[in-house]
């Protein structure tokens, strides 16, 4: 088993030293999803949800969140990002009447640390923005599963899931 980086001698937690790392590009993309119900999905679509775009705001709220990573998440370092986009895609099976936005988030950095963390952060932040901004109409949407789907860069290279 590898040692765990995130303890120090003493046992106690640390932000890990990244000074002696090479910096690489390097990439994350993660998904998450958020299962809501035939009103949701009419008023996404047809830009008539009281709150504004649903879409155009979780988008905002998960690059805000990948930017913002490293506030939220003890040991992560704050890095400068080069890039992060998040899109969707729908799935939709009208007789089932299940309606789901599927959401991923690429980030991207030229740096000593990975994204990975940022990606995932941004696609939760994504879902949730989905959520606080439907949920008058229903409180009975599920996130996830959310998982990161690809990393390269870094000495331990490319991830695929």
């Amino acid at each position: 088993m590898s040692k765990l980086t995130h303890f120090n001698e003493q046992g106690r937690a640390q932000m890990v030293d990244i000074s002696e790392k090479n910096e690489t590009v390097r990439t994350a993309i993660a998904h998450s999803s958020i299962k809501i119900n035939k009103d949701i999905y009419e008023e996404i679509k047809n830009g008539t949800n009281k709150k504004g775009d649903v879409l155009g705001v979780a988008q905002i709220a998960g690059i805000m969140a990948a930017k913002q990573t490293s506030s939220i998440i003890p040991m992560c370092h704050p890095i400068s990002l080069t890039g992060v986009n998040i899109s969707f895609d729908w799935q939709i099976d009208e007789k089932q009447a299940q309606y789901e936005i599927t959401i991923e988030a690429e980030v991207k950095t030229k740096g000593s640390t990975g994204v990975e963390m940022e990606a995932l952060t941004a696609v939760t932040a994504t879902a949730l923005t989905i959520y606080d901004m439907c949920k008058a109409v229903d409180k009975n949407m599920i996130i996830g599963p959310t998982m990161l789907m690809k990393k390269t860069g870094g000495k331990n290279g490319e991830f695929l899931r």
